[in-house]
This record gives structure tokens, sequence and C-alpha cells, in this order.
């Protein structure tokens, strides 16, 4: 699939706030706001585009306390971590890694304790075999 400059533009405004209108995306890309629907259209239709998300506040993110699990499974167990990793919800994200890890997952609580009972939780699931967390104390840089 092949995307132009002016998508990717586009793609960045629409980054920094899903909800813009397209009349405004249209004034700042200098295109017609008929141009600017029929690419919105087009990046939908081709997958570039999945869906809009919420984009939560600083503010509330700096008051969540946030780890990075690396996980050891046990061979052919993939496909049921991940779908039990996937049923709970603070999780936010789940990476295949090389290594001597197999996974890694990001996950985020409201505090030290929820983040502890969450990291137990992983790593009293079957087809984990072992366990390392690492907490996040701060964001340097994130796009």
């Amino acid at each position: 699939m092949q995307i132009s400059e002016k998508d990717r533009e586009l793609l960045a405004l629409l980054s920094e706030n899903a909800r813009m209108p397209v009349a405004e995306l249209a004034r700042r890309l200098g295109l017609s706001r008929t141009t600017v629907q029929a690419r919105l259209e087009r990046l939908e239709g081709q997958g570039v585009i999945a869906g809009y998300a919420v984009r939560l506040s600083d503010a509330y993110e700096r008051g969540l306390v946030r780890a990075h699990v690396m996980i050891t499974i046990a061979p052919k167990a993939l496909s049921q971590v991940t779908a039990e990793l996937n049923a709970i919800r603070e999780v936010t994200a789940l990476y295949s890694v090389n290594g001597p890890y197999d996974l890694i997952a990001i996950i985020a609580a409201p505090s030290i304790a929820e983040l502890d009972r969450l990291i137990d939780r992983i790593g009293e699931l079957s087809g984990v075999e072992r366990t390392l967390s690492s907490i996040i104390l701060s964001t340097r840089i994130a796009r």
C-alpha cells in the first residue's frame, strides 16, 4: 500500500487530534474539504486508519503507575497466554520479542499495590514460566 506525503501529514494531524473537523484538516493541509474526505475514506478502506481512539490527558497518565513485564512462556502456550493477557484491561500493549523473553507486556495501574497485584496475576497465568518487571519512572520521548 502506498501513501503520499500529504497522507502522512494527514495522519500526523489525526494523531494529534483524531476529532479534528475535516474542514480544519483541509485548511491545515492546503487541500479542499472534499479531497481530504476522499483521502480519509481511502485510508480507512485500505486499513491504514483502523479506527479512532481516545487520547488520555497527561495529568491522568502521570497518575498511573506503569511497568514493562517481560514474560517467558512455555512452548506452544503463546495463543493461550496472549488471550489471557488480552482479557486483562490494564495490559495496554503486548509485544512479541526475541531474546531470553518471549513477550513484553506494558501495564498501567492506579497504584503500586494494584501494579503488584497485576504482576502476580500475570505470573500465575497458565503457560507463563517466568516474569521480570521494570516500573517506568518517567517518559522521555513519546510520539
